[in-house]
This record gives structure tokens, C-alpha cells and sequence, in this order.
């Protein structure tokens, strides 16, 4: 059956061997240079939002630059810590579980016969994480800068105590900065979940002391149980040490049914009551504190609970395959991701690399918008077994299902284009490795037609 299904796709002619067959230049010439200069990942519009961000901080140094530099007198530390607490309020309510469900069902709740480009722009909001870096690099800017005004202020005026309190609380925002670059981040993941968590967690903790300590010295000795509790530091501090919690109220070790059809991959399938929707994603850990792994839900129409495709990429998704366990921990909530941007488009085109499939499958078993898959991977009923591709197939007879091992790494461009031109299609939402997803994103982008992939900022 499933070699039969793959010589049909993108043909007429049943005698062509296989999705190969009509593989060719056939796309669309690039716009012109500055259109491609403007969709280059490097201008993605995760990377505009953080440099509109620090903009934003910069102009507002230079407006009252009187009264914040450190070489003037007229120092006035309440304002930069104003803008010090709204930086890093943008930074952590912009990645709440809620906001950002919020976000994706705003920016897809729109028609789909609105104008292609209004609709391709909202389908961006999946980088919404560059409000957090641009928000969370500024604070930490302007902290840096309450330093240096403290040091100025602390031998006259014995601001010395917070002067000491900042320089650390500087050291440490450093340290969650370096570890978070891109290299680095990859490179060294579990030191970078460890030093983030914890890191941002004695963060907060600081900024409590650093707050209490400020109200002293403003109100001196006339600093009252009212006065702190009215604070607007201490109320947004409040505000912001609930919304680091919260996720953590929702700890819960739950049982786990795990199956392996290869020793590449693992299909885990809960039942604790949670049937979450399609296009969100479960956090995963076996040690609730030193690291998390989050995996696209796959639920099921008219069965309870939901499966998660777990490939070997790693240390810990290899030991969760070769040593299967009983339970494992949740936390928060399914968040939604990328694939929910589907709902903008008429018709659209996943494009997956192995075990990129599980973030498609939800979308492709619920068929709410018409939908083409091409899925590249190794051995696909050897790797993902019978029951995953016959479950496809049923749904997907039309795809194109390219095994690797017999005819070698496909030219996904050329393929996925195929399929949005025969499809008829509005979009194409690619599910793999970063350095793949990002090059068929702008590949396509750069012809003028919308593509969408993950970014990796999570």
C-alpha cells in the first residue's frame, strides 16, 4: 500500500516511479534584492521585534539623558528603575503559557478571506520571543547603568548596601545573557536550562531585597507596612513573582505508556485527564529541576488522552528510549506553537523531516483545514512503525512519503513546491532540523510565497 500511494503523489501518470519523477527546476524566480535582504533569517521578524525593542529603551535614554546619565548631578534613580521593572515585566509576561495561547488565538482568529499578506503577517506570531530578548537584554542594560549610578552615590550617600546588591544582581543577568547565545545555548543545554532557572529565580529574589532596600532609603525611617504594600515596585513585584510560580503550581508526576518501534523512537501516550488541543506542546522531565523538553501533543479525535513522537536527539530523549519508565513530570499548560498558524490559510503544505512528524500529526488526524504532507525520513514503517504510517496514509493518501534509505536525501524544495502548486495551496509550514527549516522558510519567502518554521527560542 504505501509504495502504491508514494508512485501516485504529484502525478497523473501512474507509471512514474516514485515523488522522484517530476522533481525539477520548476520554481519561481526570487524577487528582487531587497525583498530577499528583507525575508533573510537574519531580518525575521523575531530579530526585528528585539532590535524595535532596544530602540525603543534607546530613544528613551536620549530623551531624559539629562537626568539618568552618570556624569551628571541631577541623578534620578527612581526613573531608571522604573524602566528597569517594565523591561523585565514585558520580558517574563510575554512568555506566559496564557499570554501566549492569547496571542495565537488573536492573531489566527481572522478570516481566511482577508488579504494573503494581512494573513502571512499574522501567521508570524510564533516570534513573539523577540519582545522577550529585546525587553530582557534592555533591562539588564539599564541595570548595568543603576550601577553605575550607585557607585557614584553609595560613599556620600550610603546607597553602598544596593550599590553591592546590583553589581552581583549585573553579574548574574550577564551570565543568563552569555549562556543564552545561540552557540552556546546548543552546545551547553542543560547548563543553560540550570543557570537560566535558577539564575532568573535568585534574580527575582534580588529584586525584592533591591526594592525594600530602595523604599528605605527614600522614605528613610518613615518606610510603614502600608507604604510597602501600596508600592507599585511591590505590587508589580507581586505581580511577577505569581506569574513565575504559576507554571510550577501545576507540577503533576503522571503516568506514561511508552512504545518503541525503533531504537530511534519512542511514542508516548498519556491519560491523566488532559486532552490538550492540536498544535500544542507538553513540557517533558524526568527531574522537574534541572531540565525540561517540550514535544508537540498529538491527540486523537474520540479517544481520551494524547501521544508524544520522541526521536533520539540527545542524552535524554536516548535514555527515555533505552530505559523506558513508569512516569514522568508536566508542568503549565499545552501551549500552542507554529502549526497553529494553519488556521489563516485555505489549503496548506507540511513539509517534515523524521520525527518532525509528530508536530504535523495532530493537524493532519483532525483535517480542520485541507492539507498536503510531504514527510522525508528514514524507513518509515521500520523507524515510526505500521500503525503510524497506515494512520497517515488513511488520512493523507495523496502524500508524498520519501524514504531516505532508498533513494538517498531529497530535494525538499523542489518537492514541497510541487506540492503547493498541484495543491493549489496558500502556505507551506516546514517541521525540521533548524539549519533545513530556515532555509526552505526563506527559499520560499523570497519568491513571495508564505512559509513558516520554528525559530528554536523556546
Amino acid at each position: 500500500m504505501f509504495q502504491q500511494v508514494q508512485r501516485l503523489t504529484f502525478t497523473e501518470n501512474k507509471n512514474d516511479d516514485s515523488c522522484k519523477a517530476r522533481v525539477g527546476n520548476t520554481l519561481p524566480k526570487q524577487k528582487c534584492i531587497l525583498y530577499r535582504i528583507w525575508r533573510n533569517p537574519l531580518l525575521m521578524p523575531y530579530n526585528r521585534l528585539a532590535v524595535f525593542i532596544v530602540l525603543i529603551n534607546i530613544y528613551y535614554f536620549f530623551i531624559h539623558a539629562k537626568n539618568i546619565s552618570v556624569f551628571n548631578h541631577g541623578l534620578d534613580l527612581s526613573q531608571v528603575l522604573n524602566i528597569v521593572i517594565i523591561n523585565f515585566t514585558i520580558a517574563i509576561t510575554i512568555r506566559q503559557q496564557q499570554v501566549i495561547n492569547f496571542l495565537f488565538k488573536i492573531a489566527t482568529s481572522f478570516s481566511t478571506k482577508l488579504p494573503l499578506s494581512f494573513r502571512w503577517g499574522c501567521g508570524k506570531v510564533y516570534h513573539f520571543g523577540g519582545i522577550h530578548v529585546g525587553s530582557y537584554f534592555s533591562g539588564s542594560v539599564w541595570l548595568f547603568l543603576l550601577n553605575g549610578m550607585l557607585l557614584k552615590m553609595k560613599l556620600a550617600k550610603g546607597f553602598d548596601a544596593l550599590f553591592w546588591l546590583t553589581f552581583c544582581h549585573s553579574l548574574i543577568l550577564l551570565s543568563i545573557m552569555t549562556i543564552s547565545l545561540p552557540k552556546l545555548r546548543a552546545k551547553y543545554h542543560n547548563t543553560f536550562e540550570v543557570v537560566t532557572r535558577f539564575g532568573n529565580w535568585v534574580s527575582l529574589l534580588m529584586f525584592w531585597v533591591e526594592i525594600i532596600i530602595f523604599l528605605q532609603l527614600i522614605n528613610k525611617s518613615e518606610l510603614t507596612l502600608q507604604k510597602l504594600i501600596t508600592s507599585p515596585y511591590v505590587l508589580t513585584l507581586v505581580y511577577l513573582t505569581f506569574l513565575t510560580i504559576l507554571p510550577w503550581l501545576r507540577l503533576k508526576k503522571v503516568p506514561v505508556s511508552i512504545k518503541t518501534p525503533s531504537s530511534h523512537v519512542a511514542i508516548a501516550n498519556f491519560d491523566y485527564g488532559v486532552t490538550p488541543f492540536e498544535g500544542s506542546s507538553t513540557e517533558l522531565s524526568r527531574n522537574p529541576f534541572l531540565e525540561w523538553h517540550a514535544f508537540a501533543n498529538v491527540p486523537k479525535p474520540k479517544e481520551k488522552g494524547f501521544d508524544l513522537t520522541i526521536s533520539r536527539a540527545g542524552d535524554w530523549t536516548g535514555e527515555l528510549i533505552d530505559q523506558i519508565p513508569e512516569f514522568l513530570w508536566v508542568k503549565g499548560i499545552p501551549t500552542a506553537g507554529v502549526g497553529n498558524i494553519e488556521k489563516l490559510f485555505k489549503k496548506v503544505i507540511w513539509v517534515a523531516t523524521g520525527s518532525g512528524i509528530g508536530p504535523c500529526l495532530p493537524h493532519l488526524l483532525t483535517k480542520k483545514v485541507p492539507s498536503r504532507l510531504v514527510w522525508a525520513t528514514r524507513n518509515p514503517r521500520k523507524t515510526y512503525g505500521e500503525d503510524l504510517v497506515d494512520e497517515i496514509l488513511e488520512v493523507q493518501p495523496q502524500a508524498c512519503i520519501w524514504n531516505t534509505d532508498e533513494h538517498g536525501k531529497p530535494d525538499l524544495v523542489d518537492l514541497a513546491f510541487q506540492a503547493y502548486r498541484d495543491f493549489d495551496a496558500e502556505a507551506i509550514i516546514c517541521i525540521s532540523n533548524k539549519k533545513l527549516t530556515w532555509k526552505l522558510v526563506y527559499e520560499f519567502e523570497s519568491r513571495g510565497i508564505p512559509a513558516f518554521g520554528a525559530i528554536w527560542d523556546s
